[in-house]
């Protein structure tokens, strides 16, 4: 006769080998020598290298001077192993805040290059709707030597969504906190990253309204240093053109392309550094140029 207990053991081992093939694998060590970027996908927890990074030349950022200073000379800091801050551009539209990260990444990365005791700063994407898992890739990038920029492109919240109180846990609250090797950058339109409605109610139905604002505020005050972008005038505009126009070697008679970019800027009711791109796009394209 067989032996019960064999029977048990044996039953609870196969069933054992079916949960272990059903659960997913561990995720894999990134290889951050794979890119100088990457984008966290967090539906399978992994890093995905960006071969080419789209991003203008940090010279090519104008009227946009103090924000270029302060965020390069923070981003310095941090990958000299030094003290630097969680950072939000906040601020007008198309005026070069997610440009500005990438270009000063790119900047001190190059700068660093090659220098004593220095592992690489790495730029890493993560969208707004895995604000979630932010948690997850922290705890993947704490215990590499290299140094992180946790970027996230224009940032906010809408009523009702909560995931913001994990944003918060990740950046400076919770038990582990912020790894000391990343840093978090952030582009938004808001200088608060949520909606005035959605503090507004909260402030309405609190026991203690003062309260649930301060909770809904505080999440900005995560971000040590508060960058402002504001709208340009006529003669940053036409800096930002003529820069473009000077890097790219675009031969077209001054006057035709002052005319030309102002009337761009007018139909767009835009003067900012996203319509001066574009604007030199369509320079480019009608001279039969391509922008390398």
């Amino acid at each position: 006769m067989t032996d019960p207990a064999l029977l048990d053991s044996t039953l609870l081992l196969r069933i054992a080998e079916a949960l272990e093939r059903l659960s997913p694998p561990p995720p894999k060590k990134p290889d951050f020598d794979a890119a100088q970027a990457f984008v966290w996908r967090a539906e399978t927890q992994t890093l995905a290298p960006i071969k080419k990074v789209s991003r203008v030349e940090l010279s090519l950022l104008r009227g946009v001077d103090l924000a270029r200073e302060q965020l390069l000379g923070n981003t310095e800091r941090f990958a000299r192993g030094l003290p630097a801050n969680n950072v939000l551009l906040w601020g007008a539209r198309g005026m070069g805040k997610s440009s500005l990260v990438k270009a000063v990444h790119a900047e001190v990365d190059a700068r660093f290059s090659g220098a004593a005791g220095y592992h690489g700063l790495k730029l890493i994407e993560i969208h707004r709707e895995d604000i979630e898992s932010l948690p997850a890739l922290m705890g993947l990038l704490r215990e590499d030597e290299r140094r992180f920029i946790v970027f996230c492109d224009d940032l906010s919240f809408d009523s009702g969504d909560a995931s913001y109180k994990s944003l918060k846990a990740a950046l400076e609250g919770g038990v582990e906190g912020r790894p000391d090797n990343v840093l978090f950058y952030a582009t938004s339109n808001r200088r608060h990253l949520l909606p005035r409605d959605m503090v507004e109610n909260e402030r309405s139905t609190a026991i203690n309204p003062g309260e649930a604002t301060e909770e809904k505020v505080s999440l900005s005050d995560r971000f040590g240093l508060w960058l402002g972008f504001h709208k340009c005038n006529q003669d940053d505009y036409l800096d930002m053109v003529n820069g473009y126009v000077a890097r790219y070697g675009l031969d077209a008679p001054p006057e035709t392309i002052r005319a030309e970019a102002l009337e761009w800027a007018i139909t767009r009711a835009s003067r900012s550094g996203r319509a001066a791109f574009q604007y030199i796009q369509d320079l480019a394209g009608r001279l039969g140029r391509t922008l390398d």
